[in-house]
């Protein structure tokens, strides 16, 4: 029986995708743990730590295909522990006393800390590989419509003219920062924990700096400069940045929903056969897809306070702050492979009505370059006089329902700066929008040269 929305059969879909699931599901974890305890007996066995036969044997083992989750499961339940009861499952299995030596130095927070960072690592590779595919989504939105006129909002309401390539290319430039801080952290974050019980390493003996350093290297992580049991910023570093990509998919979501409306009409997300919007209004098509993204961004932001909220540690261990990460962080993983591949799906097909764009352009009756008429005035009158008059004719226009060229061929003092010719070529928003199309050709150009997205 399904106990939540990551589990459960009819919206699971919503919140993350299989490959994440299998990362951080029950099988997975266990099998990190016994990645760990293979690699440790191997390599203590090359240092003459423990016996060869014994390690071999434990690698041979240590398999979670050999043991019975449910079991374990449930002894963990019975003494309160949440490892022993997998080390047991496998100790009984080697043969002449070789489970002896499994889990030989280790505390349980080596084991389960370094298994954590072998999930994320996992999981990491996914999240690359699917910020590339958004991003060469953005980059092709970016060029197609660099030139495509639109309207710019502020506040909600129409500001100026710009051009939906220069908005994909925003948030195009957006999720190369993402991209970039998930490489940057990750020589900061994907390393282990061999340091014992209070981070001495007294356990492991003499050769503990050697051990740890072929361990590590044996499971393909990084060696940390000290104890991080009780320093906790990597793992919330990850999340927070989680969090940050999240809040950037949730942004571009909530925009193309907005711009989705009936009333704009100028982005769909793609619209798949027998997709249904309502139960009883047959017509609707609802951007449930970028919905669901908002609402999993959300979820994904609050769990960001909950990894600071685990920083607090008390003195060498502590168990309180620990167990909190283990849902904030697997939650936020599985949140963010979801966000990622539905994110994916909506901007690779998303649709752009550039008709509607333009249309949209002459929904305030020319208001909407009353900026430029203001710089055009300027020349003649001056830039302050220019804004009074252009602003008082705006006004006047809006008030009573009257055009902006109307309202403006009305005053007698803007009659006397402009020709009718000059102002009807003022008011075309199509060569209004600034210098958007060179500005996106300079991100394109920057996203080239870092090669982010090869």
């Amino acid at each position: 029986m399904a106990s939540g929305v990551f589990d459960d059969a009819l919206i699971q879909h919503l919140w993350s995708t299989d490959e994440l699931r299998a990362i951080f599901s029950d099988r997975n974890r266990v099998q990190k743990w016994y990645d760990f305890e293979s690699a440790l007996a191997l390599e203590q066995a090359e240092l003459g730590i423990i016996p060869r036969a014994a390690a071999q044997d434990i690698a041979d083992k240590a398999k979670v295909a050999n043991v019975d989750i449910s079991s374990i499961a449930a002894e963990i339940r019975r003494i309160k522990h949440p490892l022993v009861p997998a080390l047991k499952a496998i100790e009984k299995l080697c043969q002449d006393g070789h489970g002896e030596y499994i889990h030989f130095g280790p505390t349980t927070q080596d084991v389960l800390d370094t298994a954590t960072v072998l999930q994320m690592k996992d999981a990491h590779a996914i999240y690359l590989r699917d910020m590339k595919a958004i991003g060469r989504a953005l980059y092709k939105l970016a060029d197609a419509h660099k030139t495509t006129p639109m309207v710019g909002r502020s506040h909600g309401v129409q500001a100026l003219p710009i051009t939906f390539g220069n908005k994909a290319a925003i948030w195009l430039s957006e999720m190369a920062r993402n991209h970039e801080r998930l490489r940057q952290l990750e020589p900061r974050v994907f390393v282990g924990g061999m340091v014992g019980a209070v981070g001495t390493q007294a356990s492991y003996g003499p050769k503990a700096p050697e051990l740890e350093r072929r361990l590590m290297k044996r499971l393909g992580l990084g060696v940390a400069d000290i104890n991080w049991q009780p320093a906790r910023d990597r793992f919330a570093e990850y999340v927070c940045v989680l969090a940050i990509i999240g809040q950037t998919l949730g942004k571009i979501a909530n925009e193309i929903v907005n711009l989705e409306h009936t009333e704009i009409g100028e982005l769909f997300e793609p619209f798949s056969e027998g997709k249904v919007g309502s139960s009883t209004m047959p017509h609707k098509r609802n951007p449930s897809s970028c919905e669901a993204v908002v609402g999993v961004s959300r979820a994904l932001r609050y769990n960001a306070a909950l990894m600071l909220e685990g920083m607090v540690i008390e003195h060498e261990r502590d168990g309180s702050s620990w167990r909190a990460e283990w849902k904030a962080l697997p939650e936020s993983c599985l949140m963010s492979g979801g966000l990622l591949a539905m994110m994916k799906y909506v901007l690779s097909g998303l649709t752009v009505d550039a008709p509607r764009m333009r249309s949209n352009l002459d929904m305030l009756g020319g208001f909407l370059l009353s900026e430029r008429v203001m710089f055009v005035v300027s020349d003649k009158v001056g830039k302050q006089t220019a804004h009074e008059l252009v602003y008082e004719a705006s006004m006047h226009g809006i008030e009573h329902g009257v055009s902006f060229e109307q309202a403006l061929l009305r005053d007698k003092r803007v009659a006397a700066a402009l020709t009718p010719e000059e102002l009807r070529k003022a008011l075309d928003p199509t060569t209004y929008v600034g210098l958007a199309p060179e500005i996106v050709d300079g991100v394109l150009a920057q996203t080239r040269a870092s090669g982010w997205l090869d």
